[in-house]
């Protein structure tokens, strides 16, 4: 039986001594557009991708706060590096919901084998004997190049007329896809997000997660990974994913906006910073940001946790402010990185600064669809008015 204390204390560990090495490798690994394989080796070696990965396949089975602390730590040094992480290892814990004989699959001779994901419905499907066959054009499947796997997403058409389209994951192999490399953009460079083309690929139906079983909490492979965590609703852990890197990213622009500014005096008028009014509330306000979006997260995996552990599911209130929540987190955190950007004099509009990094990475990972927080918080004020969800990524 593993120590998970201990676990948690070396992974805590290793994420921190990790910054200073990962800030040092930005740069390149912007340049390149992809992590650089010691990065790879640093996370496997530390046991980063097993944090929420089946016991039964070495995996580690902590729980979510674990994890997210984790990848919150590893974005103080490098956004990228902890967003790849973030997407890359959540397909662990969702391997773990799909029929068994998927995880034989993928892990059945290397269980350190990664996955990488496209979740937009954009796939073509036609049903065959045993399966679907498959093909599309999926776009930012961050970390690509980094596996031999990958989840895409696609509505499957009704079996009867009038029915309702059923949204369902795909996994496929690496032999079945062509990834396009396309990743040109203004920050998470390093993420190499491309695009991922496959052409009439056969996908047997256990290879296949349906939406429904996940918001149900209720999924194929439950029958085996039987442990609390992989009673969490899907919806609830990926969008965390994509979220949680912005919260450390901006303690790192924190950290760096201290050290820029704790000497530094204006030199068109000689004013000494730390006496600025404008820098001392944009680093206030940054701080609070940063402990806010924590305790928020840590908050709401805690009770998700406690229903799954008592069997009891959330209610759909809860879930539709749980899943604000974490749509606000890159909202918040941009304008914060902005504002500390914006008060530490012009130095910081080199690329090569780390604020201007932070503030880049930050405000790239806003622009993913799962953190524009308009629809989600009109959903909740819908919801709290007592009208019907519209949304069930949740």
């Amino acid at each position: 039986m593993l120590n998970q204390d201990l676990i948690r204390q070396r992974l805590s560990q290793r994420a921190r001594e990790l910054v200073p090495i990962l800030r040092e490798r930005a740069l390149s690994a912007a340049q390149a557009g992809q992590l650089p394989e010691e990065t790879l080796k640093d996370f496997h070696d530390a046991g980063f991708f097993r944090i929420l990965q089946p016991a039964r396949w070495e995996g580690y089975e902590l729980e979510p706060k674990d994890f997210f602390d984790v990848q919150m730590t590893l974005a103080e040094g490098c956004m990228s590096s902890a967003w790849v992480l973030g997407v890359v290892a959540i397909h662990n814990w969702q391997l773990a919901l799909f029929d068994d004989r998927a995880a034989q699959d993928v892990w059945g001779s290397d269980s350190s084998v990664l996955i990488s994901s496209s979740y937009m419905p954009v796939g073509k499907v036609e049903r065959v004997e045993g399966g679907f066959r498959l093909s599309g054009r999926w776009g930012f499947s961050s970390g690509s190049k980094h596996c031999d796997w990958a989840f895409l997403g696609a509505l499957v058409p009704p079996e009867e007329a009038g029915g309702a389209p059923d949204y369902r994951t795909f996994l496929v192999p690496r032999s079945d896809y062509q990834i396009l490399d396309n990743w040109n953009v203004m920050g998470l460079e390093a993420t190499g997000s491309h695009d991922v083309l496959v052409e009439n690929a056969f996908v047997p139906e256990y290879r296949i997660h349906r939406a429904l079983d996940g918001f149900m909490q209720n999924s194929p492979g439950n029958a085996v990974n039987t442990a609390p965590l992989f009673r969490l609703p899907f919806g609830q852990i990926f969008v965390r994913a994509v979220s949680s890197s912005a919260i450390g990213a901006l303690q790192g622009a924190v950290d760096q906006f201290v050290e820029h500014n704790r000497a530094r005096v204006g030199v068109n008028d000689g004013r000494k910073m730390v006496q600025d009014p404008a820098a001392q509330s944009a680093l206030a306000n940054a701080m609070v940001c940063v402990d806010e979006c924590k305790t928020v997260l840590h908050r709401n995996f805690a009770l998700m946790l406690e229903r799954a552990r008592k069997g009891e599911p959330l209610s759909m209130p809860e879930r539709v402010k749980m899943r604000y929540d974490s749509a606000l987190v890159a909202d918040k955190c941009a304008k914060a990185a902005g504002d500390l950007m914006f008060n530490s004099g012009a130095s910081t509009i080199f690329r090569s600064h780390p604020i201007n990094r932070a503030f880049r990475d930050i405000h790239t990972g806003r622009a993913h669809v799962a953190n524009s927080p308009a629809k989600y918080a009109w959903n909740l004020g819908g919801v709290s008015m007592g009208q019907d969800s519209s949304d069930f990524f949740l």
